[in-house]
């Protein structure tokens, strides 16, 4: 069957699930990854993948470090699945690719021979890879690959920019919901600030009128982005918080490579501990209006709340969170803060975050440190 044969399927991709029947893609078992095409539908030959940092993690750490156990782990997860999701994080990442086919019906915007980045989760998308992963060396979070995947009418894809490499344009897209999330939330913090300290009497950003923000994960890919965006959006002081000495460096280098630099204060402190990184914020300038966390390890709801100060704001972009803890937790210590899950879209958040990395030349730095290994 040809995709001129097929009649309209759904937009949000019901008509690829096998299994559970009436579940949403993300949700299902097992999507059918037939290459012939719905009217609506896109068909991208594959060129790598970007396994989300909490899925590698996992697939790591279970393989013991064996490269070629964690290929095998990723082979059996798309066999078996339709699709790359982890079924122990639950999540996938993206991808990027070549345009084959676009169907008439289809609202993308794309066209065959567009070198384009996927914008959804891999844990959503049909999902075919043919060449066993010989290329890959297993041991990055980047695969190259061959394959085929497909993007339903609700789908979301970027043309990859001509003057930025194509790893690294694929990792800063496949976060670039974080930077846009917290630019956002800050401007608006930002907003709040200025507004108070106007009326008269109020003392309010009397040592700067903008928010305080904390970056948990601040020398990573979403972390490094998110600071810088947060700076953007009128933050009066940055914070970022990292789990040893050699992220503090690769931190203080990054402000060095330019401008006022990425952060005004990093801050050395296990993000899993309550008590020691929210005493850590406080010390470096906190607590904060605005805390993001950019961790992709469980345990760090508890810090991130004691870190923000009552009233302010935590944003939760790791994969690892738990809405239990986070709930709870806050609960449990009287925190009245807003509490916020980045789903990864934001209307224009992908040209943010390549802007981002074009003018800011501490995060193309770290950026270009992950990507090259060097």
């Amino acid at each position: 069957m040809t995709g001129t044969d097929r009649k309209a399927g759904s937009p949000l991709g019901l008509h690829r699930v096998i299994e559970p029947s009436g579940v949403l893609p993300q949700a299902a078992w097992r999507l059918d990854p037939d290459p012939p095409i719905w009217p609506d539908e896109v068909l991208v030959s594959v060129e790598r993948l970007n396994l989300d940092a909490a899925s590698f993690r996992q697939l790591h750490e279970a393989s013991d470090g064996d490269p070629a156990a964690a290929k095998a782990a990723v082979l059996g997860i798309v066999a078996d699945r339709g699709k790359m999701q982890n079924p122990v994080t639950g999540s996938g990442g993206m991808l990027t690719g070549v345009v084959r086919e676009v169907g008439a019906d289809s609202p993308l915007g794309l066209r065959p021979g567009d070198r384009i980045a996927t914008l959804v989760s891999l844990s959503l998308t049909p999902l075919v890879i043919t060449d066993a992963l010989a290329s890959w060396d297993g041991t990055s979070e980047q695969v190259p690959c061959q394959g085929h995947a497909i993007l339903f009418g609700r789908s979301i894809a970027a043309v990859l920019p001509d003057d930025l490499p194509v790893p690294l344009s694929l990792a800063v897209m496949d976060v670039c919901g974080a930077p846009a999330l917290t630019h956002r939330v800050v401007s608006q913090a930002a907003q709040r600030i200025g507004d108070t300290a106007e009326r008269p009497g109020s003392t309010a950003g009397a040592s700067g009128k903008g928010p305080v923000v904390a970056i948990l994960g601040a020398a990573g890919k979403s972390g490094s982005l998110s600071a810088a965006a947060a700076r953007r959006a009128g933050a009066s002081r940055v914070i970022g918080v990292v789990p040893h000495e050699r992220e503090a460096s690769a931190l203080r280098a990054a402000g060095s490579a330019g401008g006022r630099g990425l952060v005004d204060e990093v801050v050395i402190a296990d993000a899993t501990d309550p008590v020691g990184v929210s005493g850590a914020v406080r010390q470096a300038g906190g607590p904060a209006d605005v805390t993001v966390v950019c961790v992709d390890v469980p345990g760090c709801e508890g810090g991130a709340i004691l870190a923000t100060a009552q009233g302010g704001t935590v944003i939760f972009f790791s994969m690892a969170t738990s809405f239990t803890a986070a709930a709870l937790g806050a609960e449990g210590v009287a925190a009245d803060v807003t509490m916020l899950v980045g789903n990864g879209y934001t209307p224009g958040h992908a040209q943010l975050a390549i802007d981002l990395i074009r003018t800011e030349p501490g995060v193309r730095q770290i950026f270009d440190a992950r990507t090259t290994g060097e």
